[in-house]
């Protein structure tokens, strides 16, 4: 044997005794070649021998693609596994460190991905909306993270979506929802073949501070070699009661005025995934002006009269202003929410806010008046420590006048006891 020979075959067998120690079987056995087509399929190698034993490059091809070949070699094989072993360890060996670098890592295309759910209110009417604003992406080893900006929320009219932020999902608490999952490349072996697979897919959702693992029946298409589609075979059924949402379910009911909003939303989705580095495709949608990022509030530089409006009333409802028993100290977990408020008036320069105290019925009516005077300055006075000019901001307290609800159990005297806001044109 040449020498030149006897150095590939010592250098391959030595290269393949690392890999088979990870592998934790016998060099010569059948199970051993199996399992290491299953490690190369796994690490995503990017090397491999033809039978006439010409080498072609995967590099830039999709994980799919790869494992894909690794499936099939290891099916045509078995006549003549340790051919292939030998080329393929030899492939490692040589070009092993440009085999990590290869890897194809996925980003999610937020104009052609969409996330929809349906809601039921009065028991029979069924809306429908989107979430507009994602971001994702897939790495190459099979760990996907996809967040959702909850202020993009989509329901077709503004005052709908200011509740849907701030009085469901409390986006001045909780601005972001967040699906994380773990893929395994070797699942979807087929699909460079196939172009369509369908599997069930666990997944971990992170929403209003609360994480619950769920799953969902996917299909999984290979648009092109540098674009896949991932999208719900069936909507999937999340409960609002997981996520500590009850409380916020009535409190849609109240501002809307509406009765019997089931506690349960059917999600789908279709997100698209671009390799990195791949030139971007005009994917063709169904409803694609519906489909894609929209202007959140946070990038506006003013509001409207009528978004202003809305706004104010929507967070008055939000009961997330705190103060300490028979007290006008504000609680620490007011700042979200005031933060929130903040905002809003400095994009309102035209209107003048009025901040309103309210009490319950309990003790006096002179001394509630008092209470809620002094907490409606407080909320004034922190507002104007946070930057809000003094003349766009007054104070006034009502004491147990106006309540929105019988002072007859401890939950009604709770909602009667809040902080609102009020707007008129401000003077010149």
């Amino acid at each position: 044997m040449p020498r030149s020979c006897m150095f590939i075959a010592v250098s391959t067998f030595a290269s393949f005794a690392k890999v088979e120690a990870r592998a934790g079987r016998a060099v010569a056995s059948a199970v051993g070649y199996h399992r290491l087509l299953d490690l190369l399929a796994n690490q995503t190698q990017v090397l491999y021998a033809l039978a006439n034993g010409n080498w072609l490059s995967w590099q830039g091809r999709s994980m799919f693609e790869v494992a894909a070949f690794w499936r099939e070699a290891r099916v045509k094989s078995a006549t003549q596994p340790f051919g292939l072993i030998a080329a393929a360890l030899l492939g490692l060996l040589i070009f092993g460190s440009q085999t990590a670098s290869a890897a194809t890592n996925w980003t999610l295309d937020p104009s052609a991905s969409v996330l929809t759910y349906q809601s039921v209110k009065k028991n029979t009417i069924v809306e429908t909306n989107k979430i507009r604003n994602i971001t994702g992406t897939l790495t190459s080893a099979g760990d996907a993270k996809i967040s959702f900006d909850l202020n993009s929320v989509d329901t077709g009219v503004d005052l709908r979506n200011v509740r849907m932020r701030f009085l469901f999902f409390e986006t001045f608490n909780y601005p972001t929802a967040e699906v994380t999952a773990k893929v395994n490349p070797v699942a979807f072996a087929d699909l460079a073949t196939k172009r369509r697979v369908k599997t069930t897919l666990p997944f971990r959702l992170n929403l209003h501070g609360v994480d619950k693992d769920l799953e969902a029946s996917v299909v999984v298409t290979m648009i092109s070699d540098t674009q896949v589609s991932v999208a719900s075979e069936a909507p999937i059924a999340v409960r609002v009661e997981d996520f500590g949402l009850l409380p916020n379910i009535e409190k849609l009911q109240q501002a809307a005025n509406v009765t019997n909003i089931v506690p349960t939303a059917s999600v789908s989705f279709d997100f698209v995934f671009a390799a990195d580095g791949s030139k971007p495709a005009v994917i063709q949608t169904v409803a694609a002006g519906a489909v894609g990022p929209v202007t959140t509030d946070a990038a506006k530089a003013n509001f409207s009269d009528e978004e202003c409006l809305n706004r104010f009333a929507v967070l008055s409802r939000t009961g997330a202003i705190y103060f300490r028993p028979a007290s006008a100290r504000l609680d620490a977990k007011s700042r979200p929410l005031l933060t929130e408020v903040e905002g809003v008036v400095g994009k309102c320069p035209t209107l003048k806010v009025e901040v309103s105290g309210y009490t319950d019925s309990d003790g006096s009516s002179e001394a509630n008046k008092l209470l809620s005077e002094r907490r409606a300055q407080a909320v004034a006075d922190a507002l104007v420590g946070d930057g809000v000019p003094r003349n766009q901001i007054s104070a006034t307290g009502y004491g147990e006048d106006r309540p929105v609800a019988t002072n007859d159990t401890p939950k009604n005297k709770a909602l009667n006891r809040r902080i609102e806001f009020s707007t008129s044109k401000l003077a010149n």
